[in-house]
């Protein structure tokens, strides 16, 4: 395995590339092909792991004494398994059996009858395997190959890197991917790109609580909250989560992501649509991390015309933006706040009752925070985006008293450009923004918070009246100061001219020097 970052990247890399000629060969299209990739990479992963156990079991076996006779009773015990947080893998769905046969006919078969066992014998994971190998449109050769490829992936412990962070990168880099892939079909639907989702998680600060999110894709945002936790000290069980999604396939993929990282969440047990099928309506969460559709059409129902969730107003029935905000702020406990990503157009828009609900959101104080975002952060659209952070309680509860304010901050010149159409915020770009809204709303041990001319800016309600509730960062943070020019101005157009006049000067001199030479050639 890969011993440095540049490494890694190059195993990513060559996994991405061998899947997309075996796609092109099969005729598929990414929406599909990454449910073959994903899900063997998941079913690689559990087969290592409980691999893993098994031989650390044996190995604690021997130490007691227990006769060799005797491990093989022992090893089938599968609370040894499951106390470690280890899915049960039974005989016949173990990767190297099915590696003995990536080469036969009918492997297609053998991996989807893999799936079936484990799934019977893992409760958590009923109906969520994919099992649709031994189609057709799938060919042998095709899936042998696949097998052969990620068979040289070790997610074991003893492999190079951990197997959670190696796991993490590979799928992570294969969603985004293969969102990037789906560009103009919905693909990005089910993947928020990491540094958005490292920016909300690091701006919200999810120390504990419960964590929702109603369009939760493949479950990322949970997997950073998780991460977050734990990299301040704490425990990720601290975190109860809960989500929904309303595509089947989707679904099935954020409870895989999920339990490859052995995080417990309430997905719901199925797929629905969040508006008419709340799959949590007495859930009041303490923190909301989201990503909705943008702009999302067809969605409205008559059952939802008198729905208790539009305290604001009912939304727009041709745009579900402010129906998405409005369900954020019904799910929300008391003192929870909420942050999500929402186009550009919701902070100006006066279509129908769009700018009504914004001035009832303003007028409400529940409005905390605004921040422009740059362009080409996601891969499924070239809409300009924005975050939002509302909150419940401004007036205290361990922070400053925020009362009739709201942070804006103009994140559009940030982020560095990773490929010729994507861009992606920098570490330093998310620690600035998350610290400069952290210190707005803290109290005094976090420093004192200055306004930035053409960054960030704490405007008064008045103000924001004033602008029509239009909530757009560049109309409140200003811009950056010119640098003071003392030079006289006819200092300058003497200096101007005589730097021109040298210019001219030089291109004579190598008009002539390029003459000389070509006559030097005849």
């Amino acid at each position: 395995m890969a011993t440095d970052k540049g490494d890694e990247m190059t195993l990513e890399r060559t996994l991405w590339e061998t899947a997309e000629s075996m796609r092109a060969k099969g005729n598929q299209e990414a929406s599909e092909y990454k449910h073959v990739v994903l899900g063997l990479v998941f079913l690689k992963y559990v087969s290592d792991k409980f691999s893993e156990r098994r031989q650390e079991l044996t190995q604690e076996l021997m130490n007691e004494g227990i006769d060799e006779d005797q491990i093989p009773s022992f090893l089938e015990d599968r609370d040894e398994y499951s106390g470690k947080n280890v899915f049960w893998i039974p005989d016949g769905a173990r990767w190297e059996q099915l590696q003995a046969k990536a080469k036969l006919p009918g492997i297609g078969q053998a991996i989807d009858e893999a799936m079936r066992l484990i799934e019977r014998d893992n409760p958590t994971l009923m109906g969520v395997l994919p099992r649709n190998y031994g189609r057709e449109d799938l060919k042998d050769e095709m899936l042998g190959e696949l097998i052969d490829l990620i068979g040289s992936i070790g997610f074991g412990a003893d492999s190079d890197h951990g197997a959670d962070d190696i796991l993490g990168r590979v799928y992570e880099y294969f969603l985004g991917m293969f969102a990037g892939a789906e560009k103009g079909k919905d693909g990005g639907e089910f993947y928020t790109p990491r540094s958005v989702v490292n920016l909300l998680v690091e701006m919200l600060q999810p120390f504990s609580g419960r964590v929702y999110d109603p369009c939760c894709g493949s479950g990322g945002m949970f997997v950073q909250s998780a991460r977050f936790v734990e990299a301040h000290g704490g425990s990720r069980d601290a975190l109860s989560i809960y989500g929904q999604e309303k595509a089947a396939s989707t679904w099935r993929l954020a409870k895989m992501n999920l339990a490859l990282r052995g995080i417990e969440a309430d997905l719901g047990p199925r797929d629905a649509e969040t508006f008419t099928e709340d799959q949590h309506p007495d859930l009041r969460a303490d923190f909301i991390i989201a990503n909705p559709p943008f702009n999302l059409k067809g969605y409205w129902s008559a059952v939802l015309e008198d729905d208790p969730r539009w305290a604001y107003g009912t939304p727009n029935d041709s745009n579900a933006n402010y129906a998405w905000i409005q369900h954020f702020l019904y799910h929300l406990a008391p003192s929870g706040s909420a942050g999500f990503v929402m186009a550009n157009g919701a902070l100006s828009s006066k279509a129908k009752t769009d700018g009504t609900i914004r001035q009832a959101l303003v007028e409400a104080d529940l409005v905390d925070c605004i921040v422009a975002l740059p362009d080409k952060l996601f891969f499924n659209t070239g809409i300009p985006a924005c975050l939002w952070f509302l909150s419940k309680n401004r007036h205290g509860n361990g922070h400053r008293d925020r009362h009739g304010e709201v942070l804006f901050i103009d994140a559009r010149n940030m982020g560095e450009m990773i490929t010729r159409a994507q861009r992606q915020l920098t570490e330093a770009n998310i620690e600035r923004i998350a610290s400069t809204y952290n210190t707005w709303r803290s109290r005094e041990q976090h420093g004192e918070y200055e306004d930035v001319a053409g960054f960030s800016r704490a405007a008064s309600r008045g103000e924001i009246v004033a602008n029509g509730y239009v909530l757009t960062p560049g109309r409140y943070v200003g811009v950056v100061k010119a640098e003071a020019d003392d030079e006289p101005i006819d200092e300058k157009i003497a200096r101007l001219k005589s730097e021109l006049y040298a210019e001219f000067e030089r291109g004579r001199e190598l008009e002539a020097e390029i003459r000389t030479r070509l006559e030097a050639l005849q």
